[in-house]
């Protein structure tokens, strides 16, 4: 028996060190995939943000470009329409122009107030021919800042639309970044079951099946009895047996999981709901984180790392049976074991 584990320490010593270099060059990958995918979250995130102002910058010139011209339509309109009344009196004018002018001719011998009266329709003429001038000049300046206008929004919804085109790339590229990031940790989580299952695995053939040791959904189960005296938070004999086979499992299992999985194994303690008796421990609840912490203990003394265990006490507060008889109470009072992820 002896030479047999010297035998296995020898070989186990052969290739350990191998397995170490692999697994740390194995992290230091993953430490830079991870380091590559947070420098392009935060350019991508700093590209969209400059890029939100642009837009939203954009965005307001082209509603201050909106109102500065519907303001000059409403001018051109008013002006248009000026110009439309300008034109209907010239008309009248012009006509009364010719009224007069056949009166004149007919009444050749007229006074000199008719002529006053010619010549100041004749001044009024020139007035609304200046007046309708100065109108179609108005109103070609107002046309060429209305184009000079549409030439502006043309060009700034030409840069709004391209700075569109490359947002929605960057969030094509973001989306596909975080579903490659989704399959890495879904595969993380494939992997901690599978050990998870193999740890359960090795401690059913390590505890033979015993009635008093079960398990419920993924946790293991030993019953208070198996490990501790009634009302005492100190492992029996029987109960240090037992967690140095779990310990040993635990140890078997560390040197099979990648150390870039974040696996703990939480060890929960429960009590029953009648209040403890003696000065010991206050409350249920101590006595449950009490049992819990010693059995953590007890494995970090069998070489377990203690970043790799968790100690929680319940109480009475998580039954598995709601029942009082002595057969329920009796199930309640455990220790569970659960293998999980930090």
């Amino acid at each position: 028996m002896a030479l047999a584990r010297s035998r296995r320490r020898v070989v186990r010593g052969d290739y350990w060190p191998g397995f170490v270099d692999a697994m740390a060059a194995l992290l230091l990958v993953m430490i830079f995939l991870l380091s590559l995918f947070m420098l392009a979250q935060f350019f991508l995130s700093q590209e969209i943000s400059g890029r939100d102002t642009l837009l939203s910058r954009l965005q307001s010139q082209i509603s201050e470009l909106t109102e500065l011209l519907a303001l000059e339509r409403t001018g051109q309109s008013d002006l248009k329409e000026s110009l439309s009344m300008m034109q209907s009196s010239l008309a009248d004018t012009e006509q009364e122009k010719r009224r007069l002018e056949e009166l004149l001719a007919d009444q050749s011998g007229t006074t000199a107030a008719r002529d006053a009266e010619l010549q100041e329709a004749r001044a009024n003429l020139d007035e609304e021919r200046q007046l309708s001038e100065r109108t179609r000049s108005q109103v070609d300046l107002l046309n060429q800042q209305l184009s000079a206008l549409r030439r502006q929004i043309a060009s700034l919804e030409t840069a709004l639309e391209a700075s569109e085109d490359r947002d929605r790339e960057s969030q094509t590229r973001i989306a596909d970044l975080g579903s490659r990031l989704n399959v890495a940790l879904a595969q993380r989580v494939q992997e901690l079951s599978r050990y998870r299952s193999d740890f359960f695995g090795r401690l059913r053939e390590i505890l033979s099946n015993r009635s008093d040791i079960r398990v419920v959904g993924d946790r293991f189960v030993f019953q208070s009895e198996v490990l501790f005296s009634s009302g005492a938070d100190e492992l029996t004999a029987a109960g240090s047996a037992e967690m140095n086979k779990l310990g040993d499992a635990l140890l078997e299992l560390r040197s099979q999981i990648p150390d870039d999985i974040n696996w703990v194994l939480r060890v929960d303690g429960h009590t029953d709901a009648r209040p403890v008796s003696g000065a010991s421990f206050k409350s249920n609840w101590e006595l449950s984180a009490a049992r819990a912490i010693s059995v953590v203990e007890h494995l970090v003394e069998r070489g377990v790392p203690p970043n790799r265990l968790v100690a929680a006490g319940f109480g009475e507060f998580q039954p598995i049976d709601e029942g009082d008889s002595a057969e329920a109470l009796a199930r309640n009072r455990r220790i569970e074991l659960k293998l999980t992820e930090r």
